[in-house]
């Protein structure tokens, strides 16, 4: 199994990646023997991997870091890196290689501090591997002061490291970054092919890995988690069932509560698996004593964990909100479908009876408002506006249409 196998429905972009990593290669045996690379190459110093959520933006920019630091034979037989057992891809692909910086942010952004400490890092040659790879999942929350932090490294790079960066949208990416990188679109998914690596790598039912990948509408991360996690179909059965609670404005603002309840409490979910041991493990590197009591000094260290950590719960809230949205987005679209006729699949077909019920109920024109006000939720979301009144302004929408 190579490393190019996690690649689902992305042939092309395979196909530019082996061709960079092959001639990436080529150009560090050049470089060892002393001799100078030739001037076309496929390989460059920055890329930009760029597609909609759930397409695996940063799975393909994780093959391609272990390819770079592939180190099988096969490759002086005229093989194409990554074959996904050496060393090499091994620890790459399970975050441990040395030359390796994967940085996924589970904060609303990324700001100048970390920025600067990549970019050191950037500027060191490779300890073990061949290349200083530093990979970027969320360079779409980069603010403005760590974008042109990390403009001055990709324009200035050091010779053997390539920074690889994931975003949704070129539009995410400061224009005077992503003019000095190559760009890669990698496009959704099909349903049948996010199937069938659910049932070939997870084991799962083709029946229920169908239904998950139609559900999720070719996002391979969610799709996975919906077909293995009960929770989470749980919570996508009652979001599906927000628009049959809409009667009256009581109605309203109750499920808008247990909606925003919801996400606050996957947001407490995720603070009690991780921030304790956060906070036990800095006490301990700074050097609590038995009892618990803190050294002198010390405040501050711990006064910025709780921040982040404070950050970090703010963030997970609006993605379990955005989640939901989605979903509600993805009803009212296969809604819109069967009232316009539509040959289009529908994603939500295990629910086919909940929404024959709303198409017949209302109009086109009233389902394009719901959608709208459902983006509108997202749009106050992105804008800081408290969860609970946007969610309420949505659903109290939804009853109007």
């Amino acid at each position: 199994m190579t490393v190019w196998d996690d690649l689902v429905g992305q042939a092309r972009v395979q196909e530019q990646l082996a061709g960079a990593a092959k001639d990436a290669d080529a150009q560090v045996t050049l470089q060892t023997s002393g001799e100078s690379a030739p001037d076309a190459s496929k390989m460059t110093h920055a890329w930009l991997f760029t597609g909609p959520p759930g397409s695996g933006r940063s799975t393909a920019a994780r093959a391609f870091a272990a390819a770079l630091q592939c180190v099988s034979p096969d490759r002086a037989l005229g093989g194409i890196p990554g074959c996904g057992f050496c060393d090499g891809c091994h620890t790459t692909l399970i975050g441990t290689h040395a030359d390796v910086e994967i940085v996924r942010t589970d904060m609303l952004s990324i700001g100048v501090k970390e920025t600067r400490d990549l970019v050191r890092r950037a500027q060191l040659s490779p300890a073990v591997g061949r290349w200083q790879v530093i990979v970027l999942e969320d360079a779409d929350r980069l603010t403005e002061g760590a974008g042109n932090v990390l403009l001055k490294a990709v324009e200035e790079p050091a010779p053997r490291t390539v920074w690889l960066l994931c975003a949704p949208s070129l539009e995410d990416v400061l224009p005077t970054i992503r003019s000095r990188c190559r760009h890669l679109t990698l496009s959704t998914p099909s349903v049948a092919a996010v199937a069938d690596v659910l049932v070939r790598r997870d084991g799962i039912d083709p029946e229920a890995a169908m239904t998950a990948a139609r559900a999720t509408q070719g996002h391979i991360g969610r799709a996975r988690r919906l077909a293995t996690d009960e929770r989470a179909r749980r919570r996508r059965a009652a979001v599906l069932r927000l628009p049959f609670r809409t009667d009256d404005i009581g109605a309203c603002l109750k499920a808008a509560q247990e909606l925003v309840d919801a996400a606050a409490e996957d947001a407490k979910q995720v603070a009690e698996d991780v921030d304790g041991k956060e906070t036990e493990d800095l006490k301990a590197a700074l050097g609590a004593s038995t009892g618990g009591r803190m050294p002198r000094g010390t405040a501050g260290a711990m006064k910025e964990l709780a921040d982040r950590q404070k950050r970090r719960s703010t963030r997970t809230q609006r993605d379990s909100l955005d989640l939901a949205l989605t979903d509600l987005t993805g009803f009212y679209r296969d809604v819109l479908a069967l009232q316009l006729g539509s040959s289009v699949a529908l994603a939500n077909e295990d629910v086919r009876d909940s929404l024959d019920r709303i198409a017949r109920d209302s109009t086109p024109e009233r389902t394009l408002r719901r959608i709208e006000s459902i983006i509108a939720c997202r749009e106050a979301l992105d804008r800081n506006v408290a969860p609970l009144l946007a969610v309420e302004a949505m659903a109290v929408s939804l009853r109007t249409g």
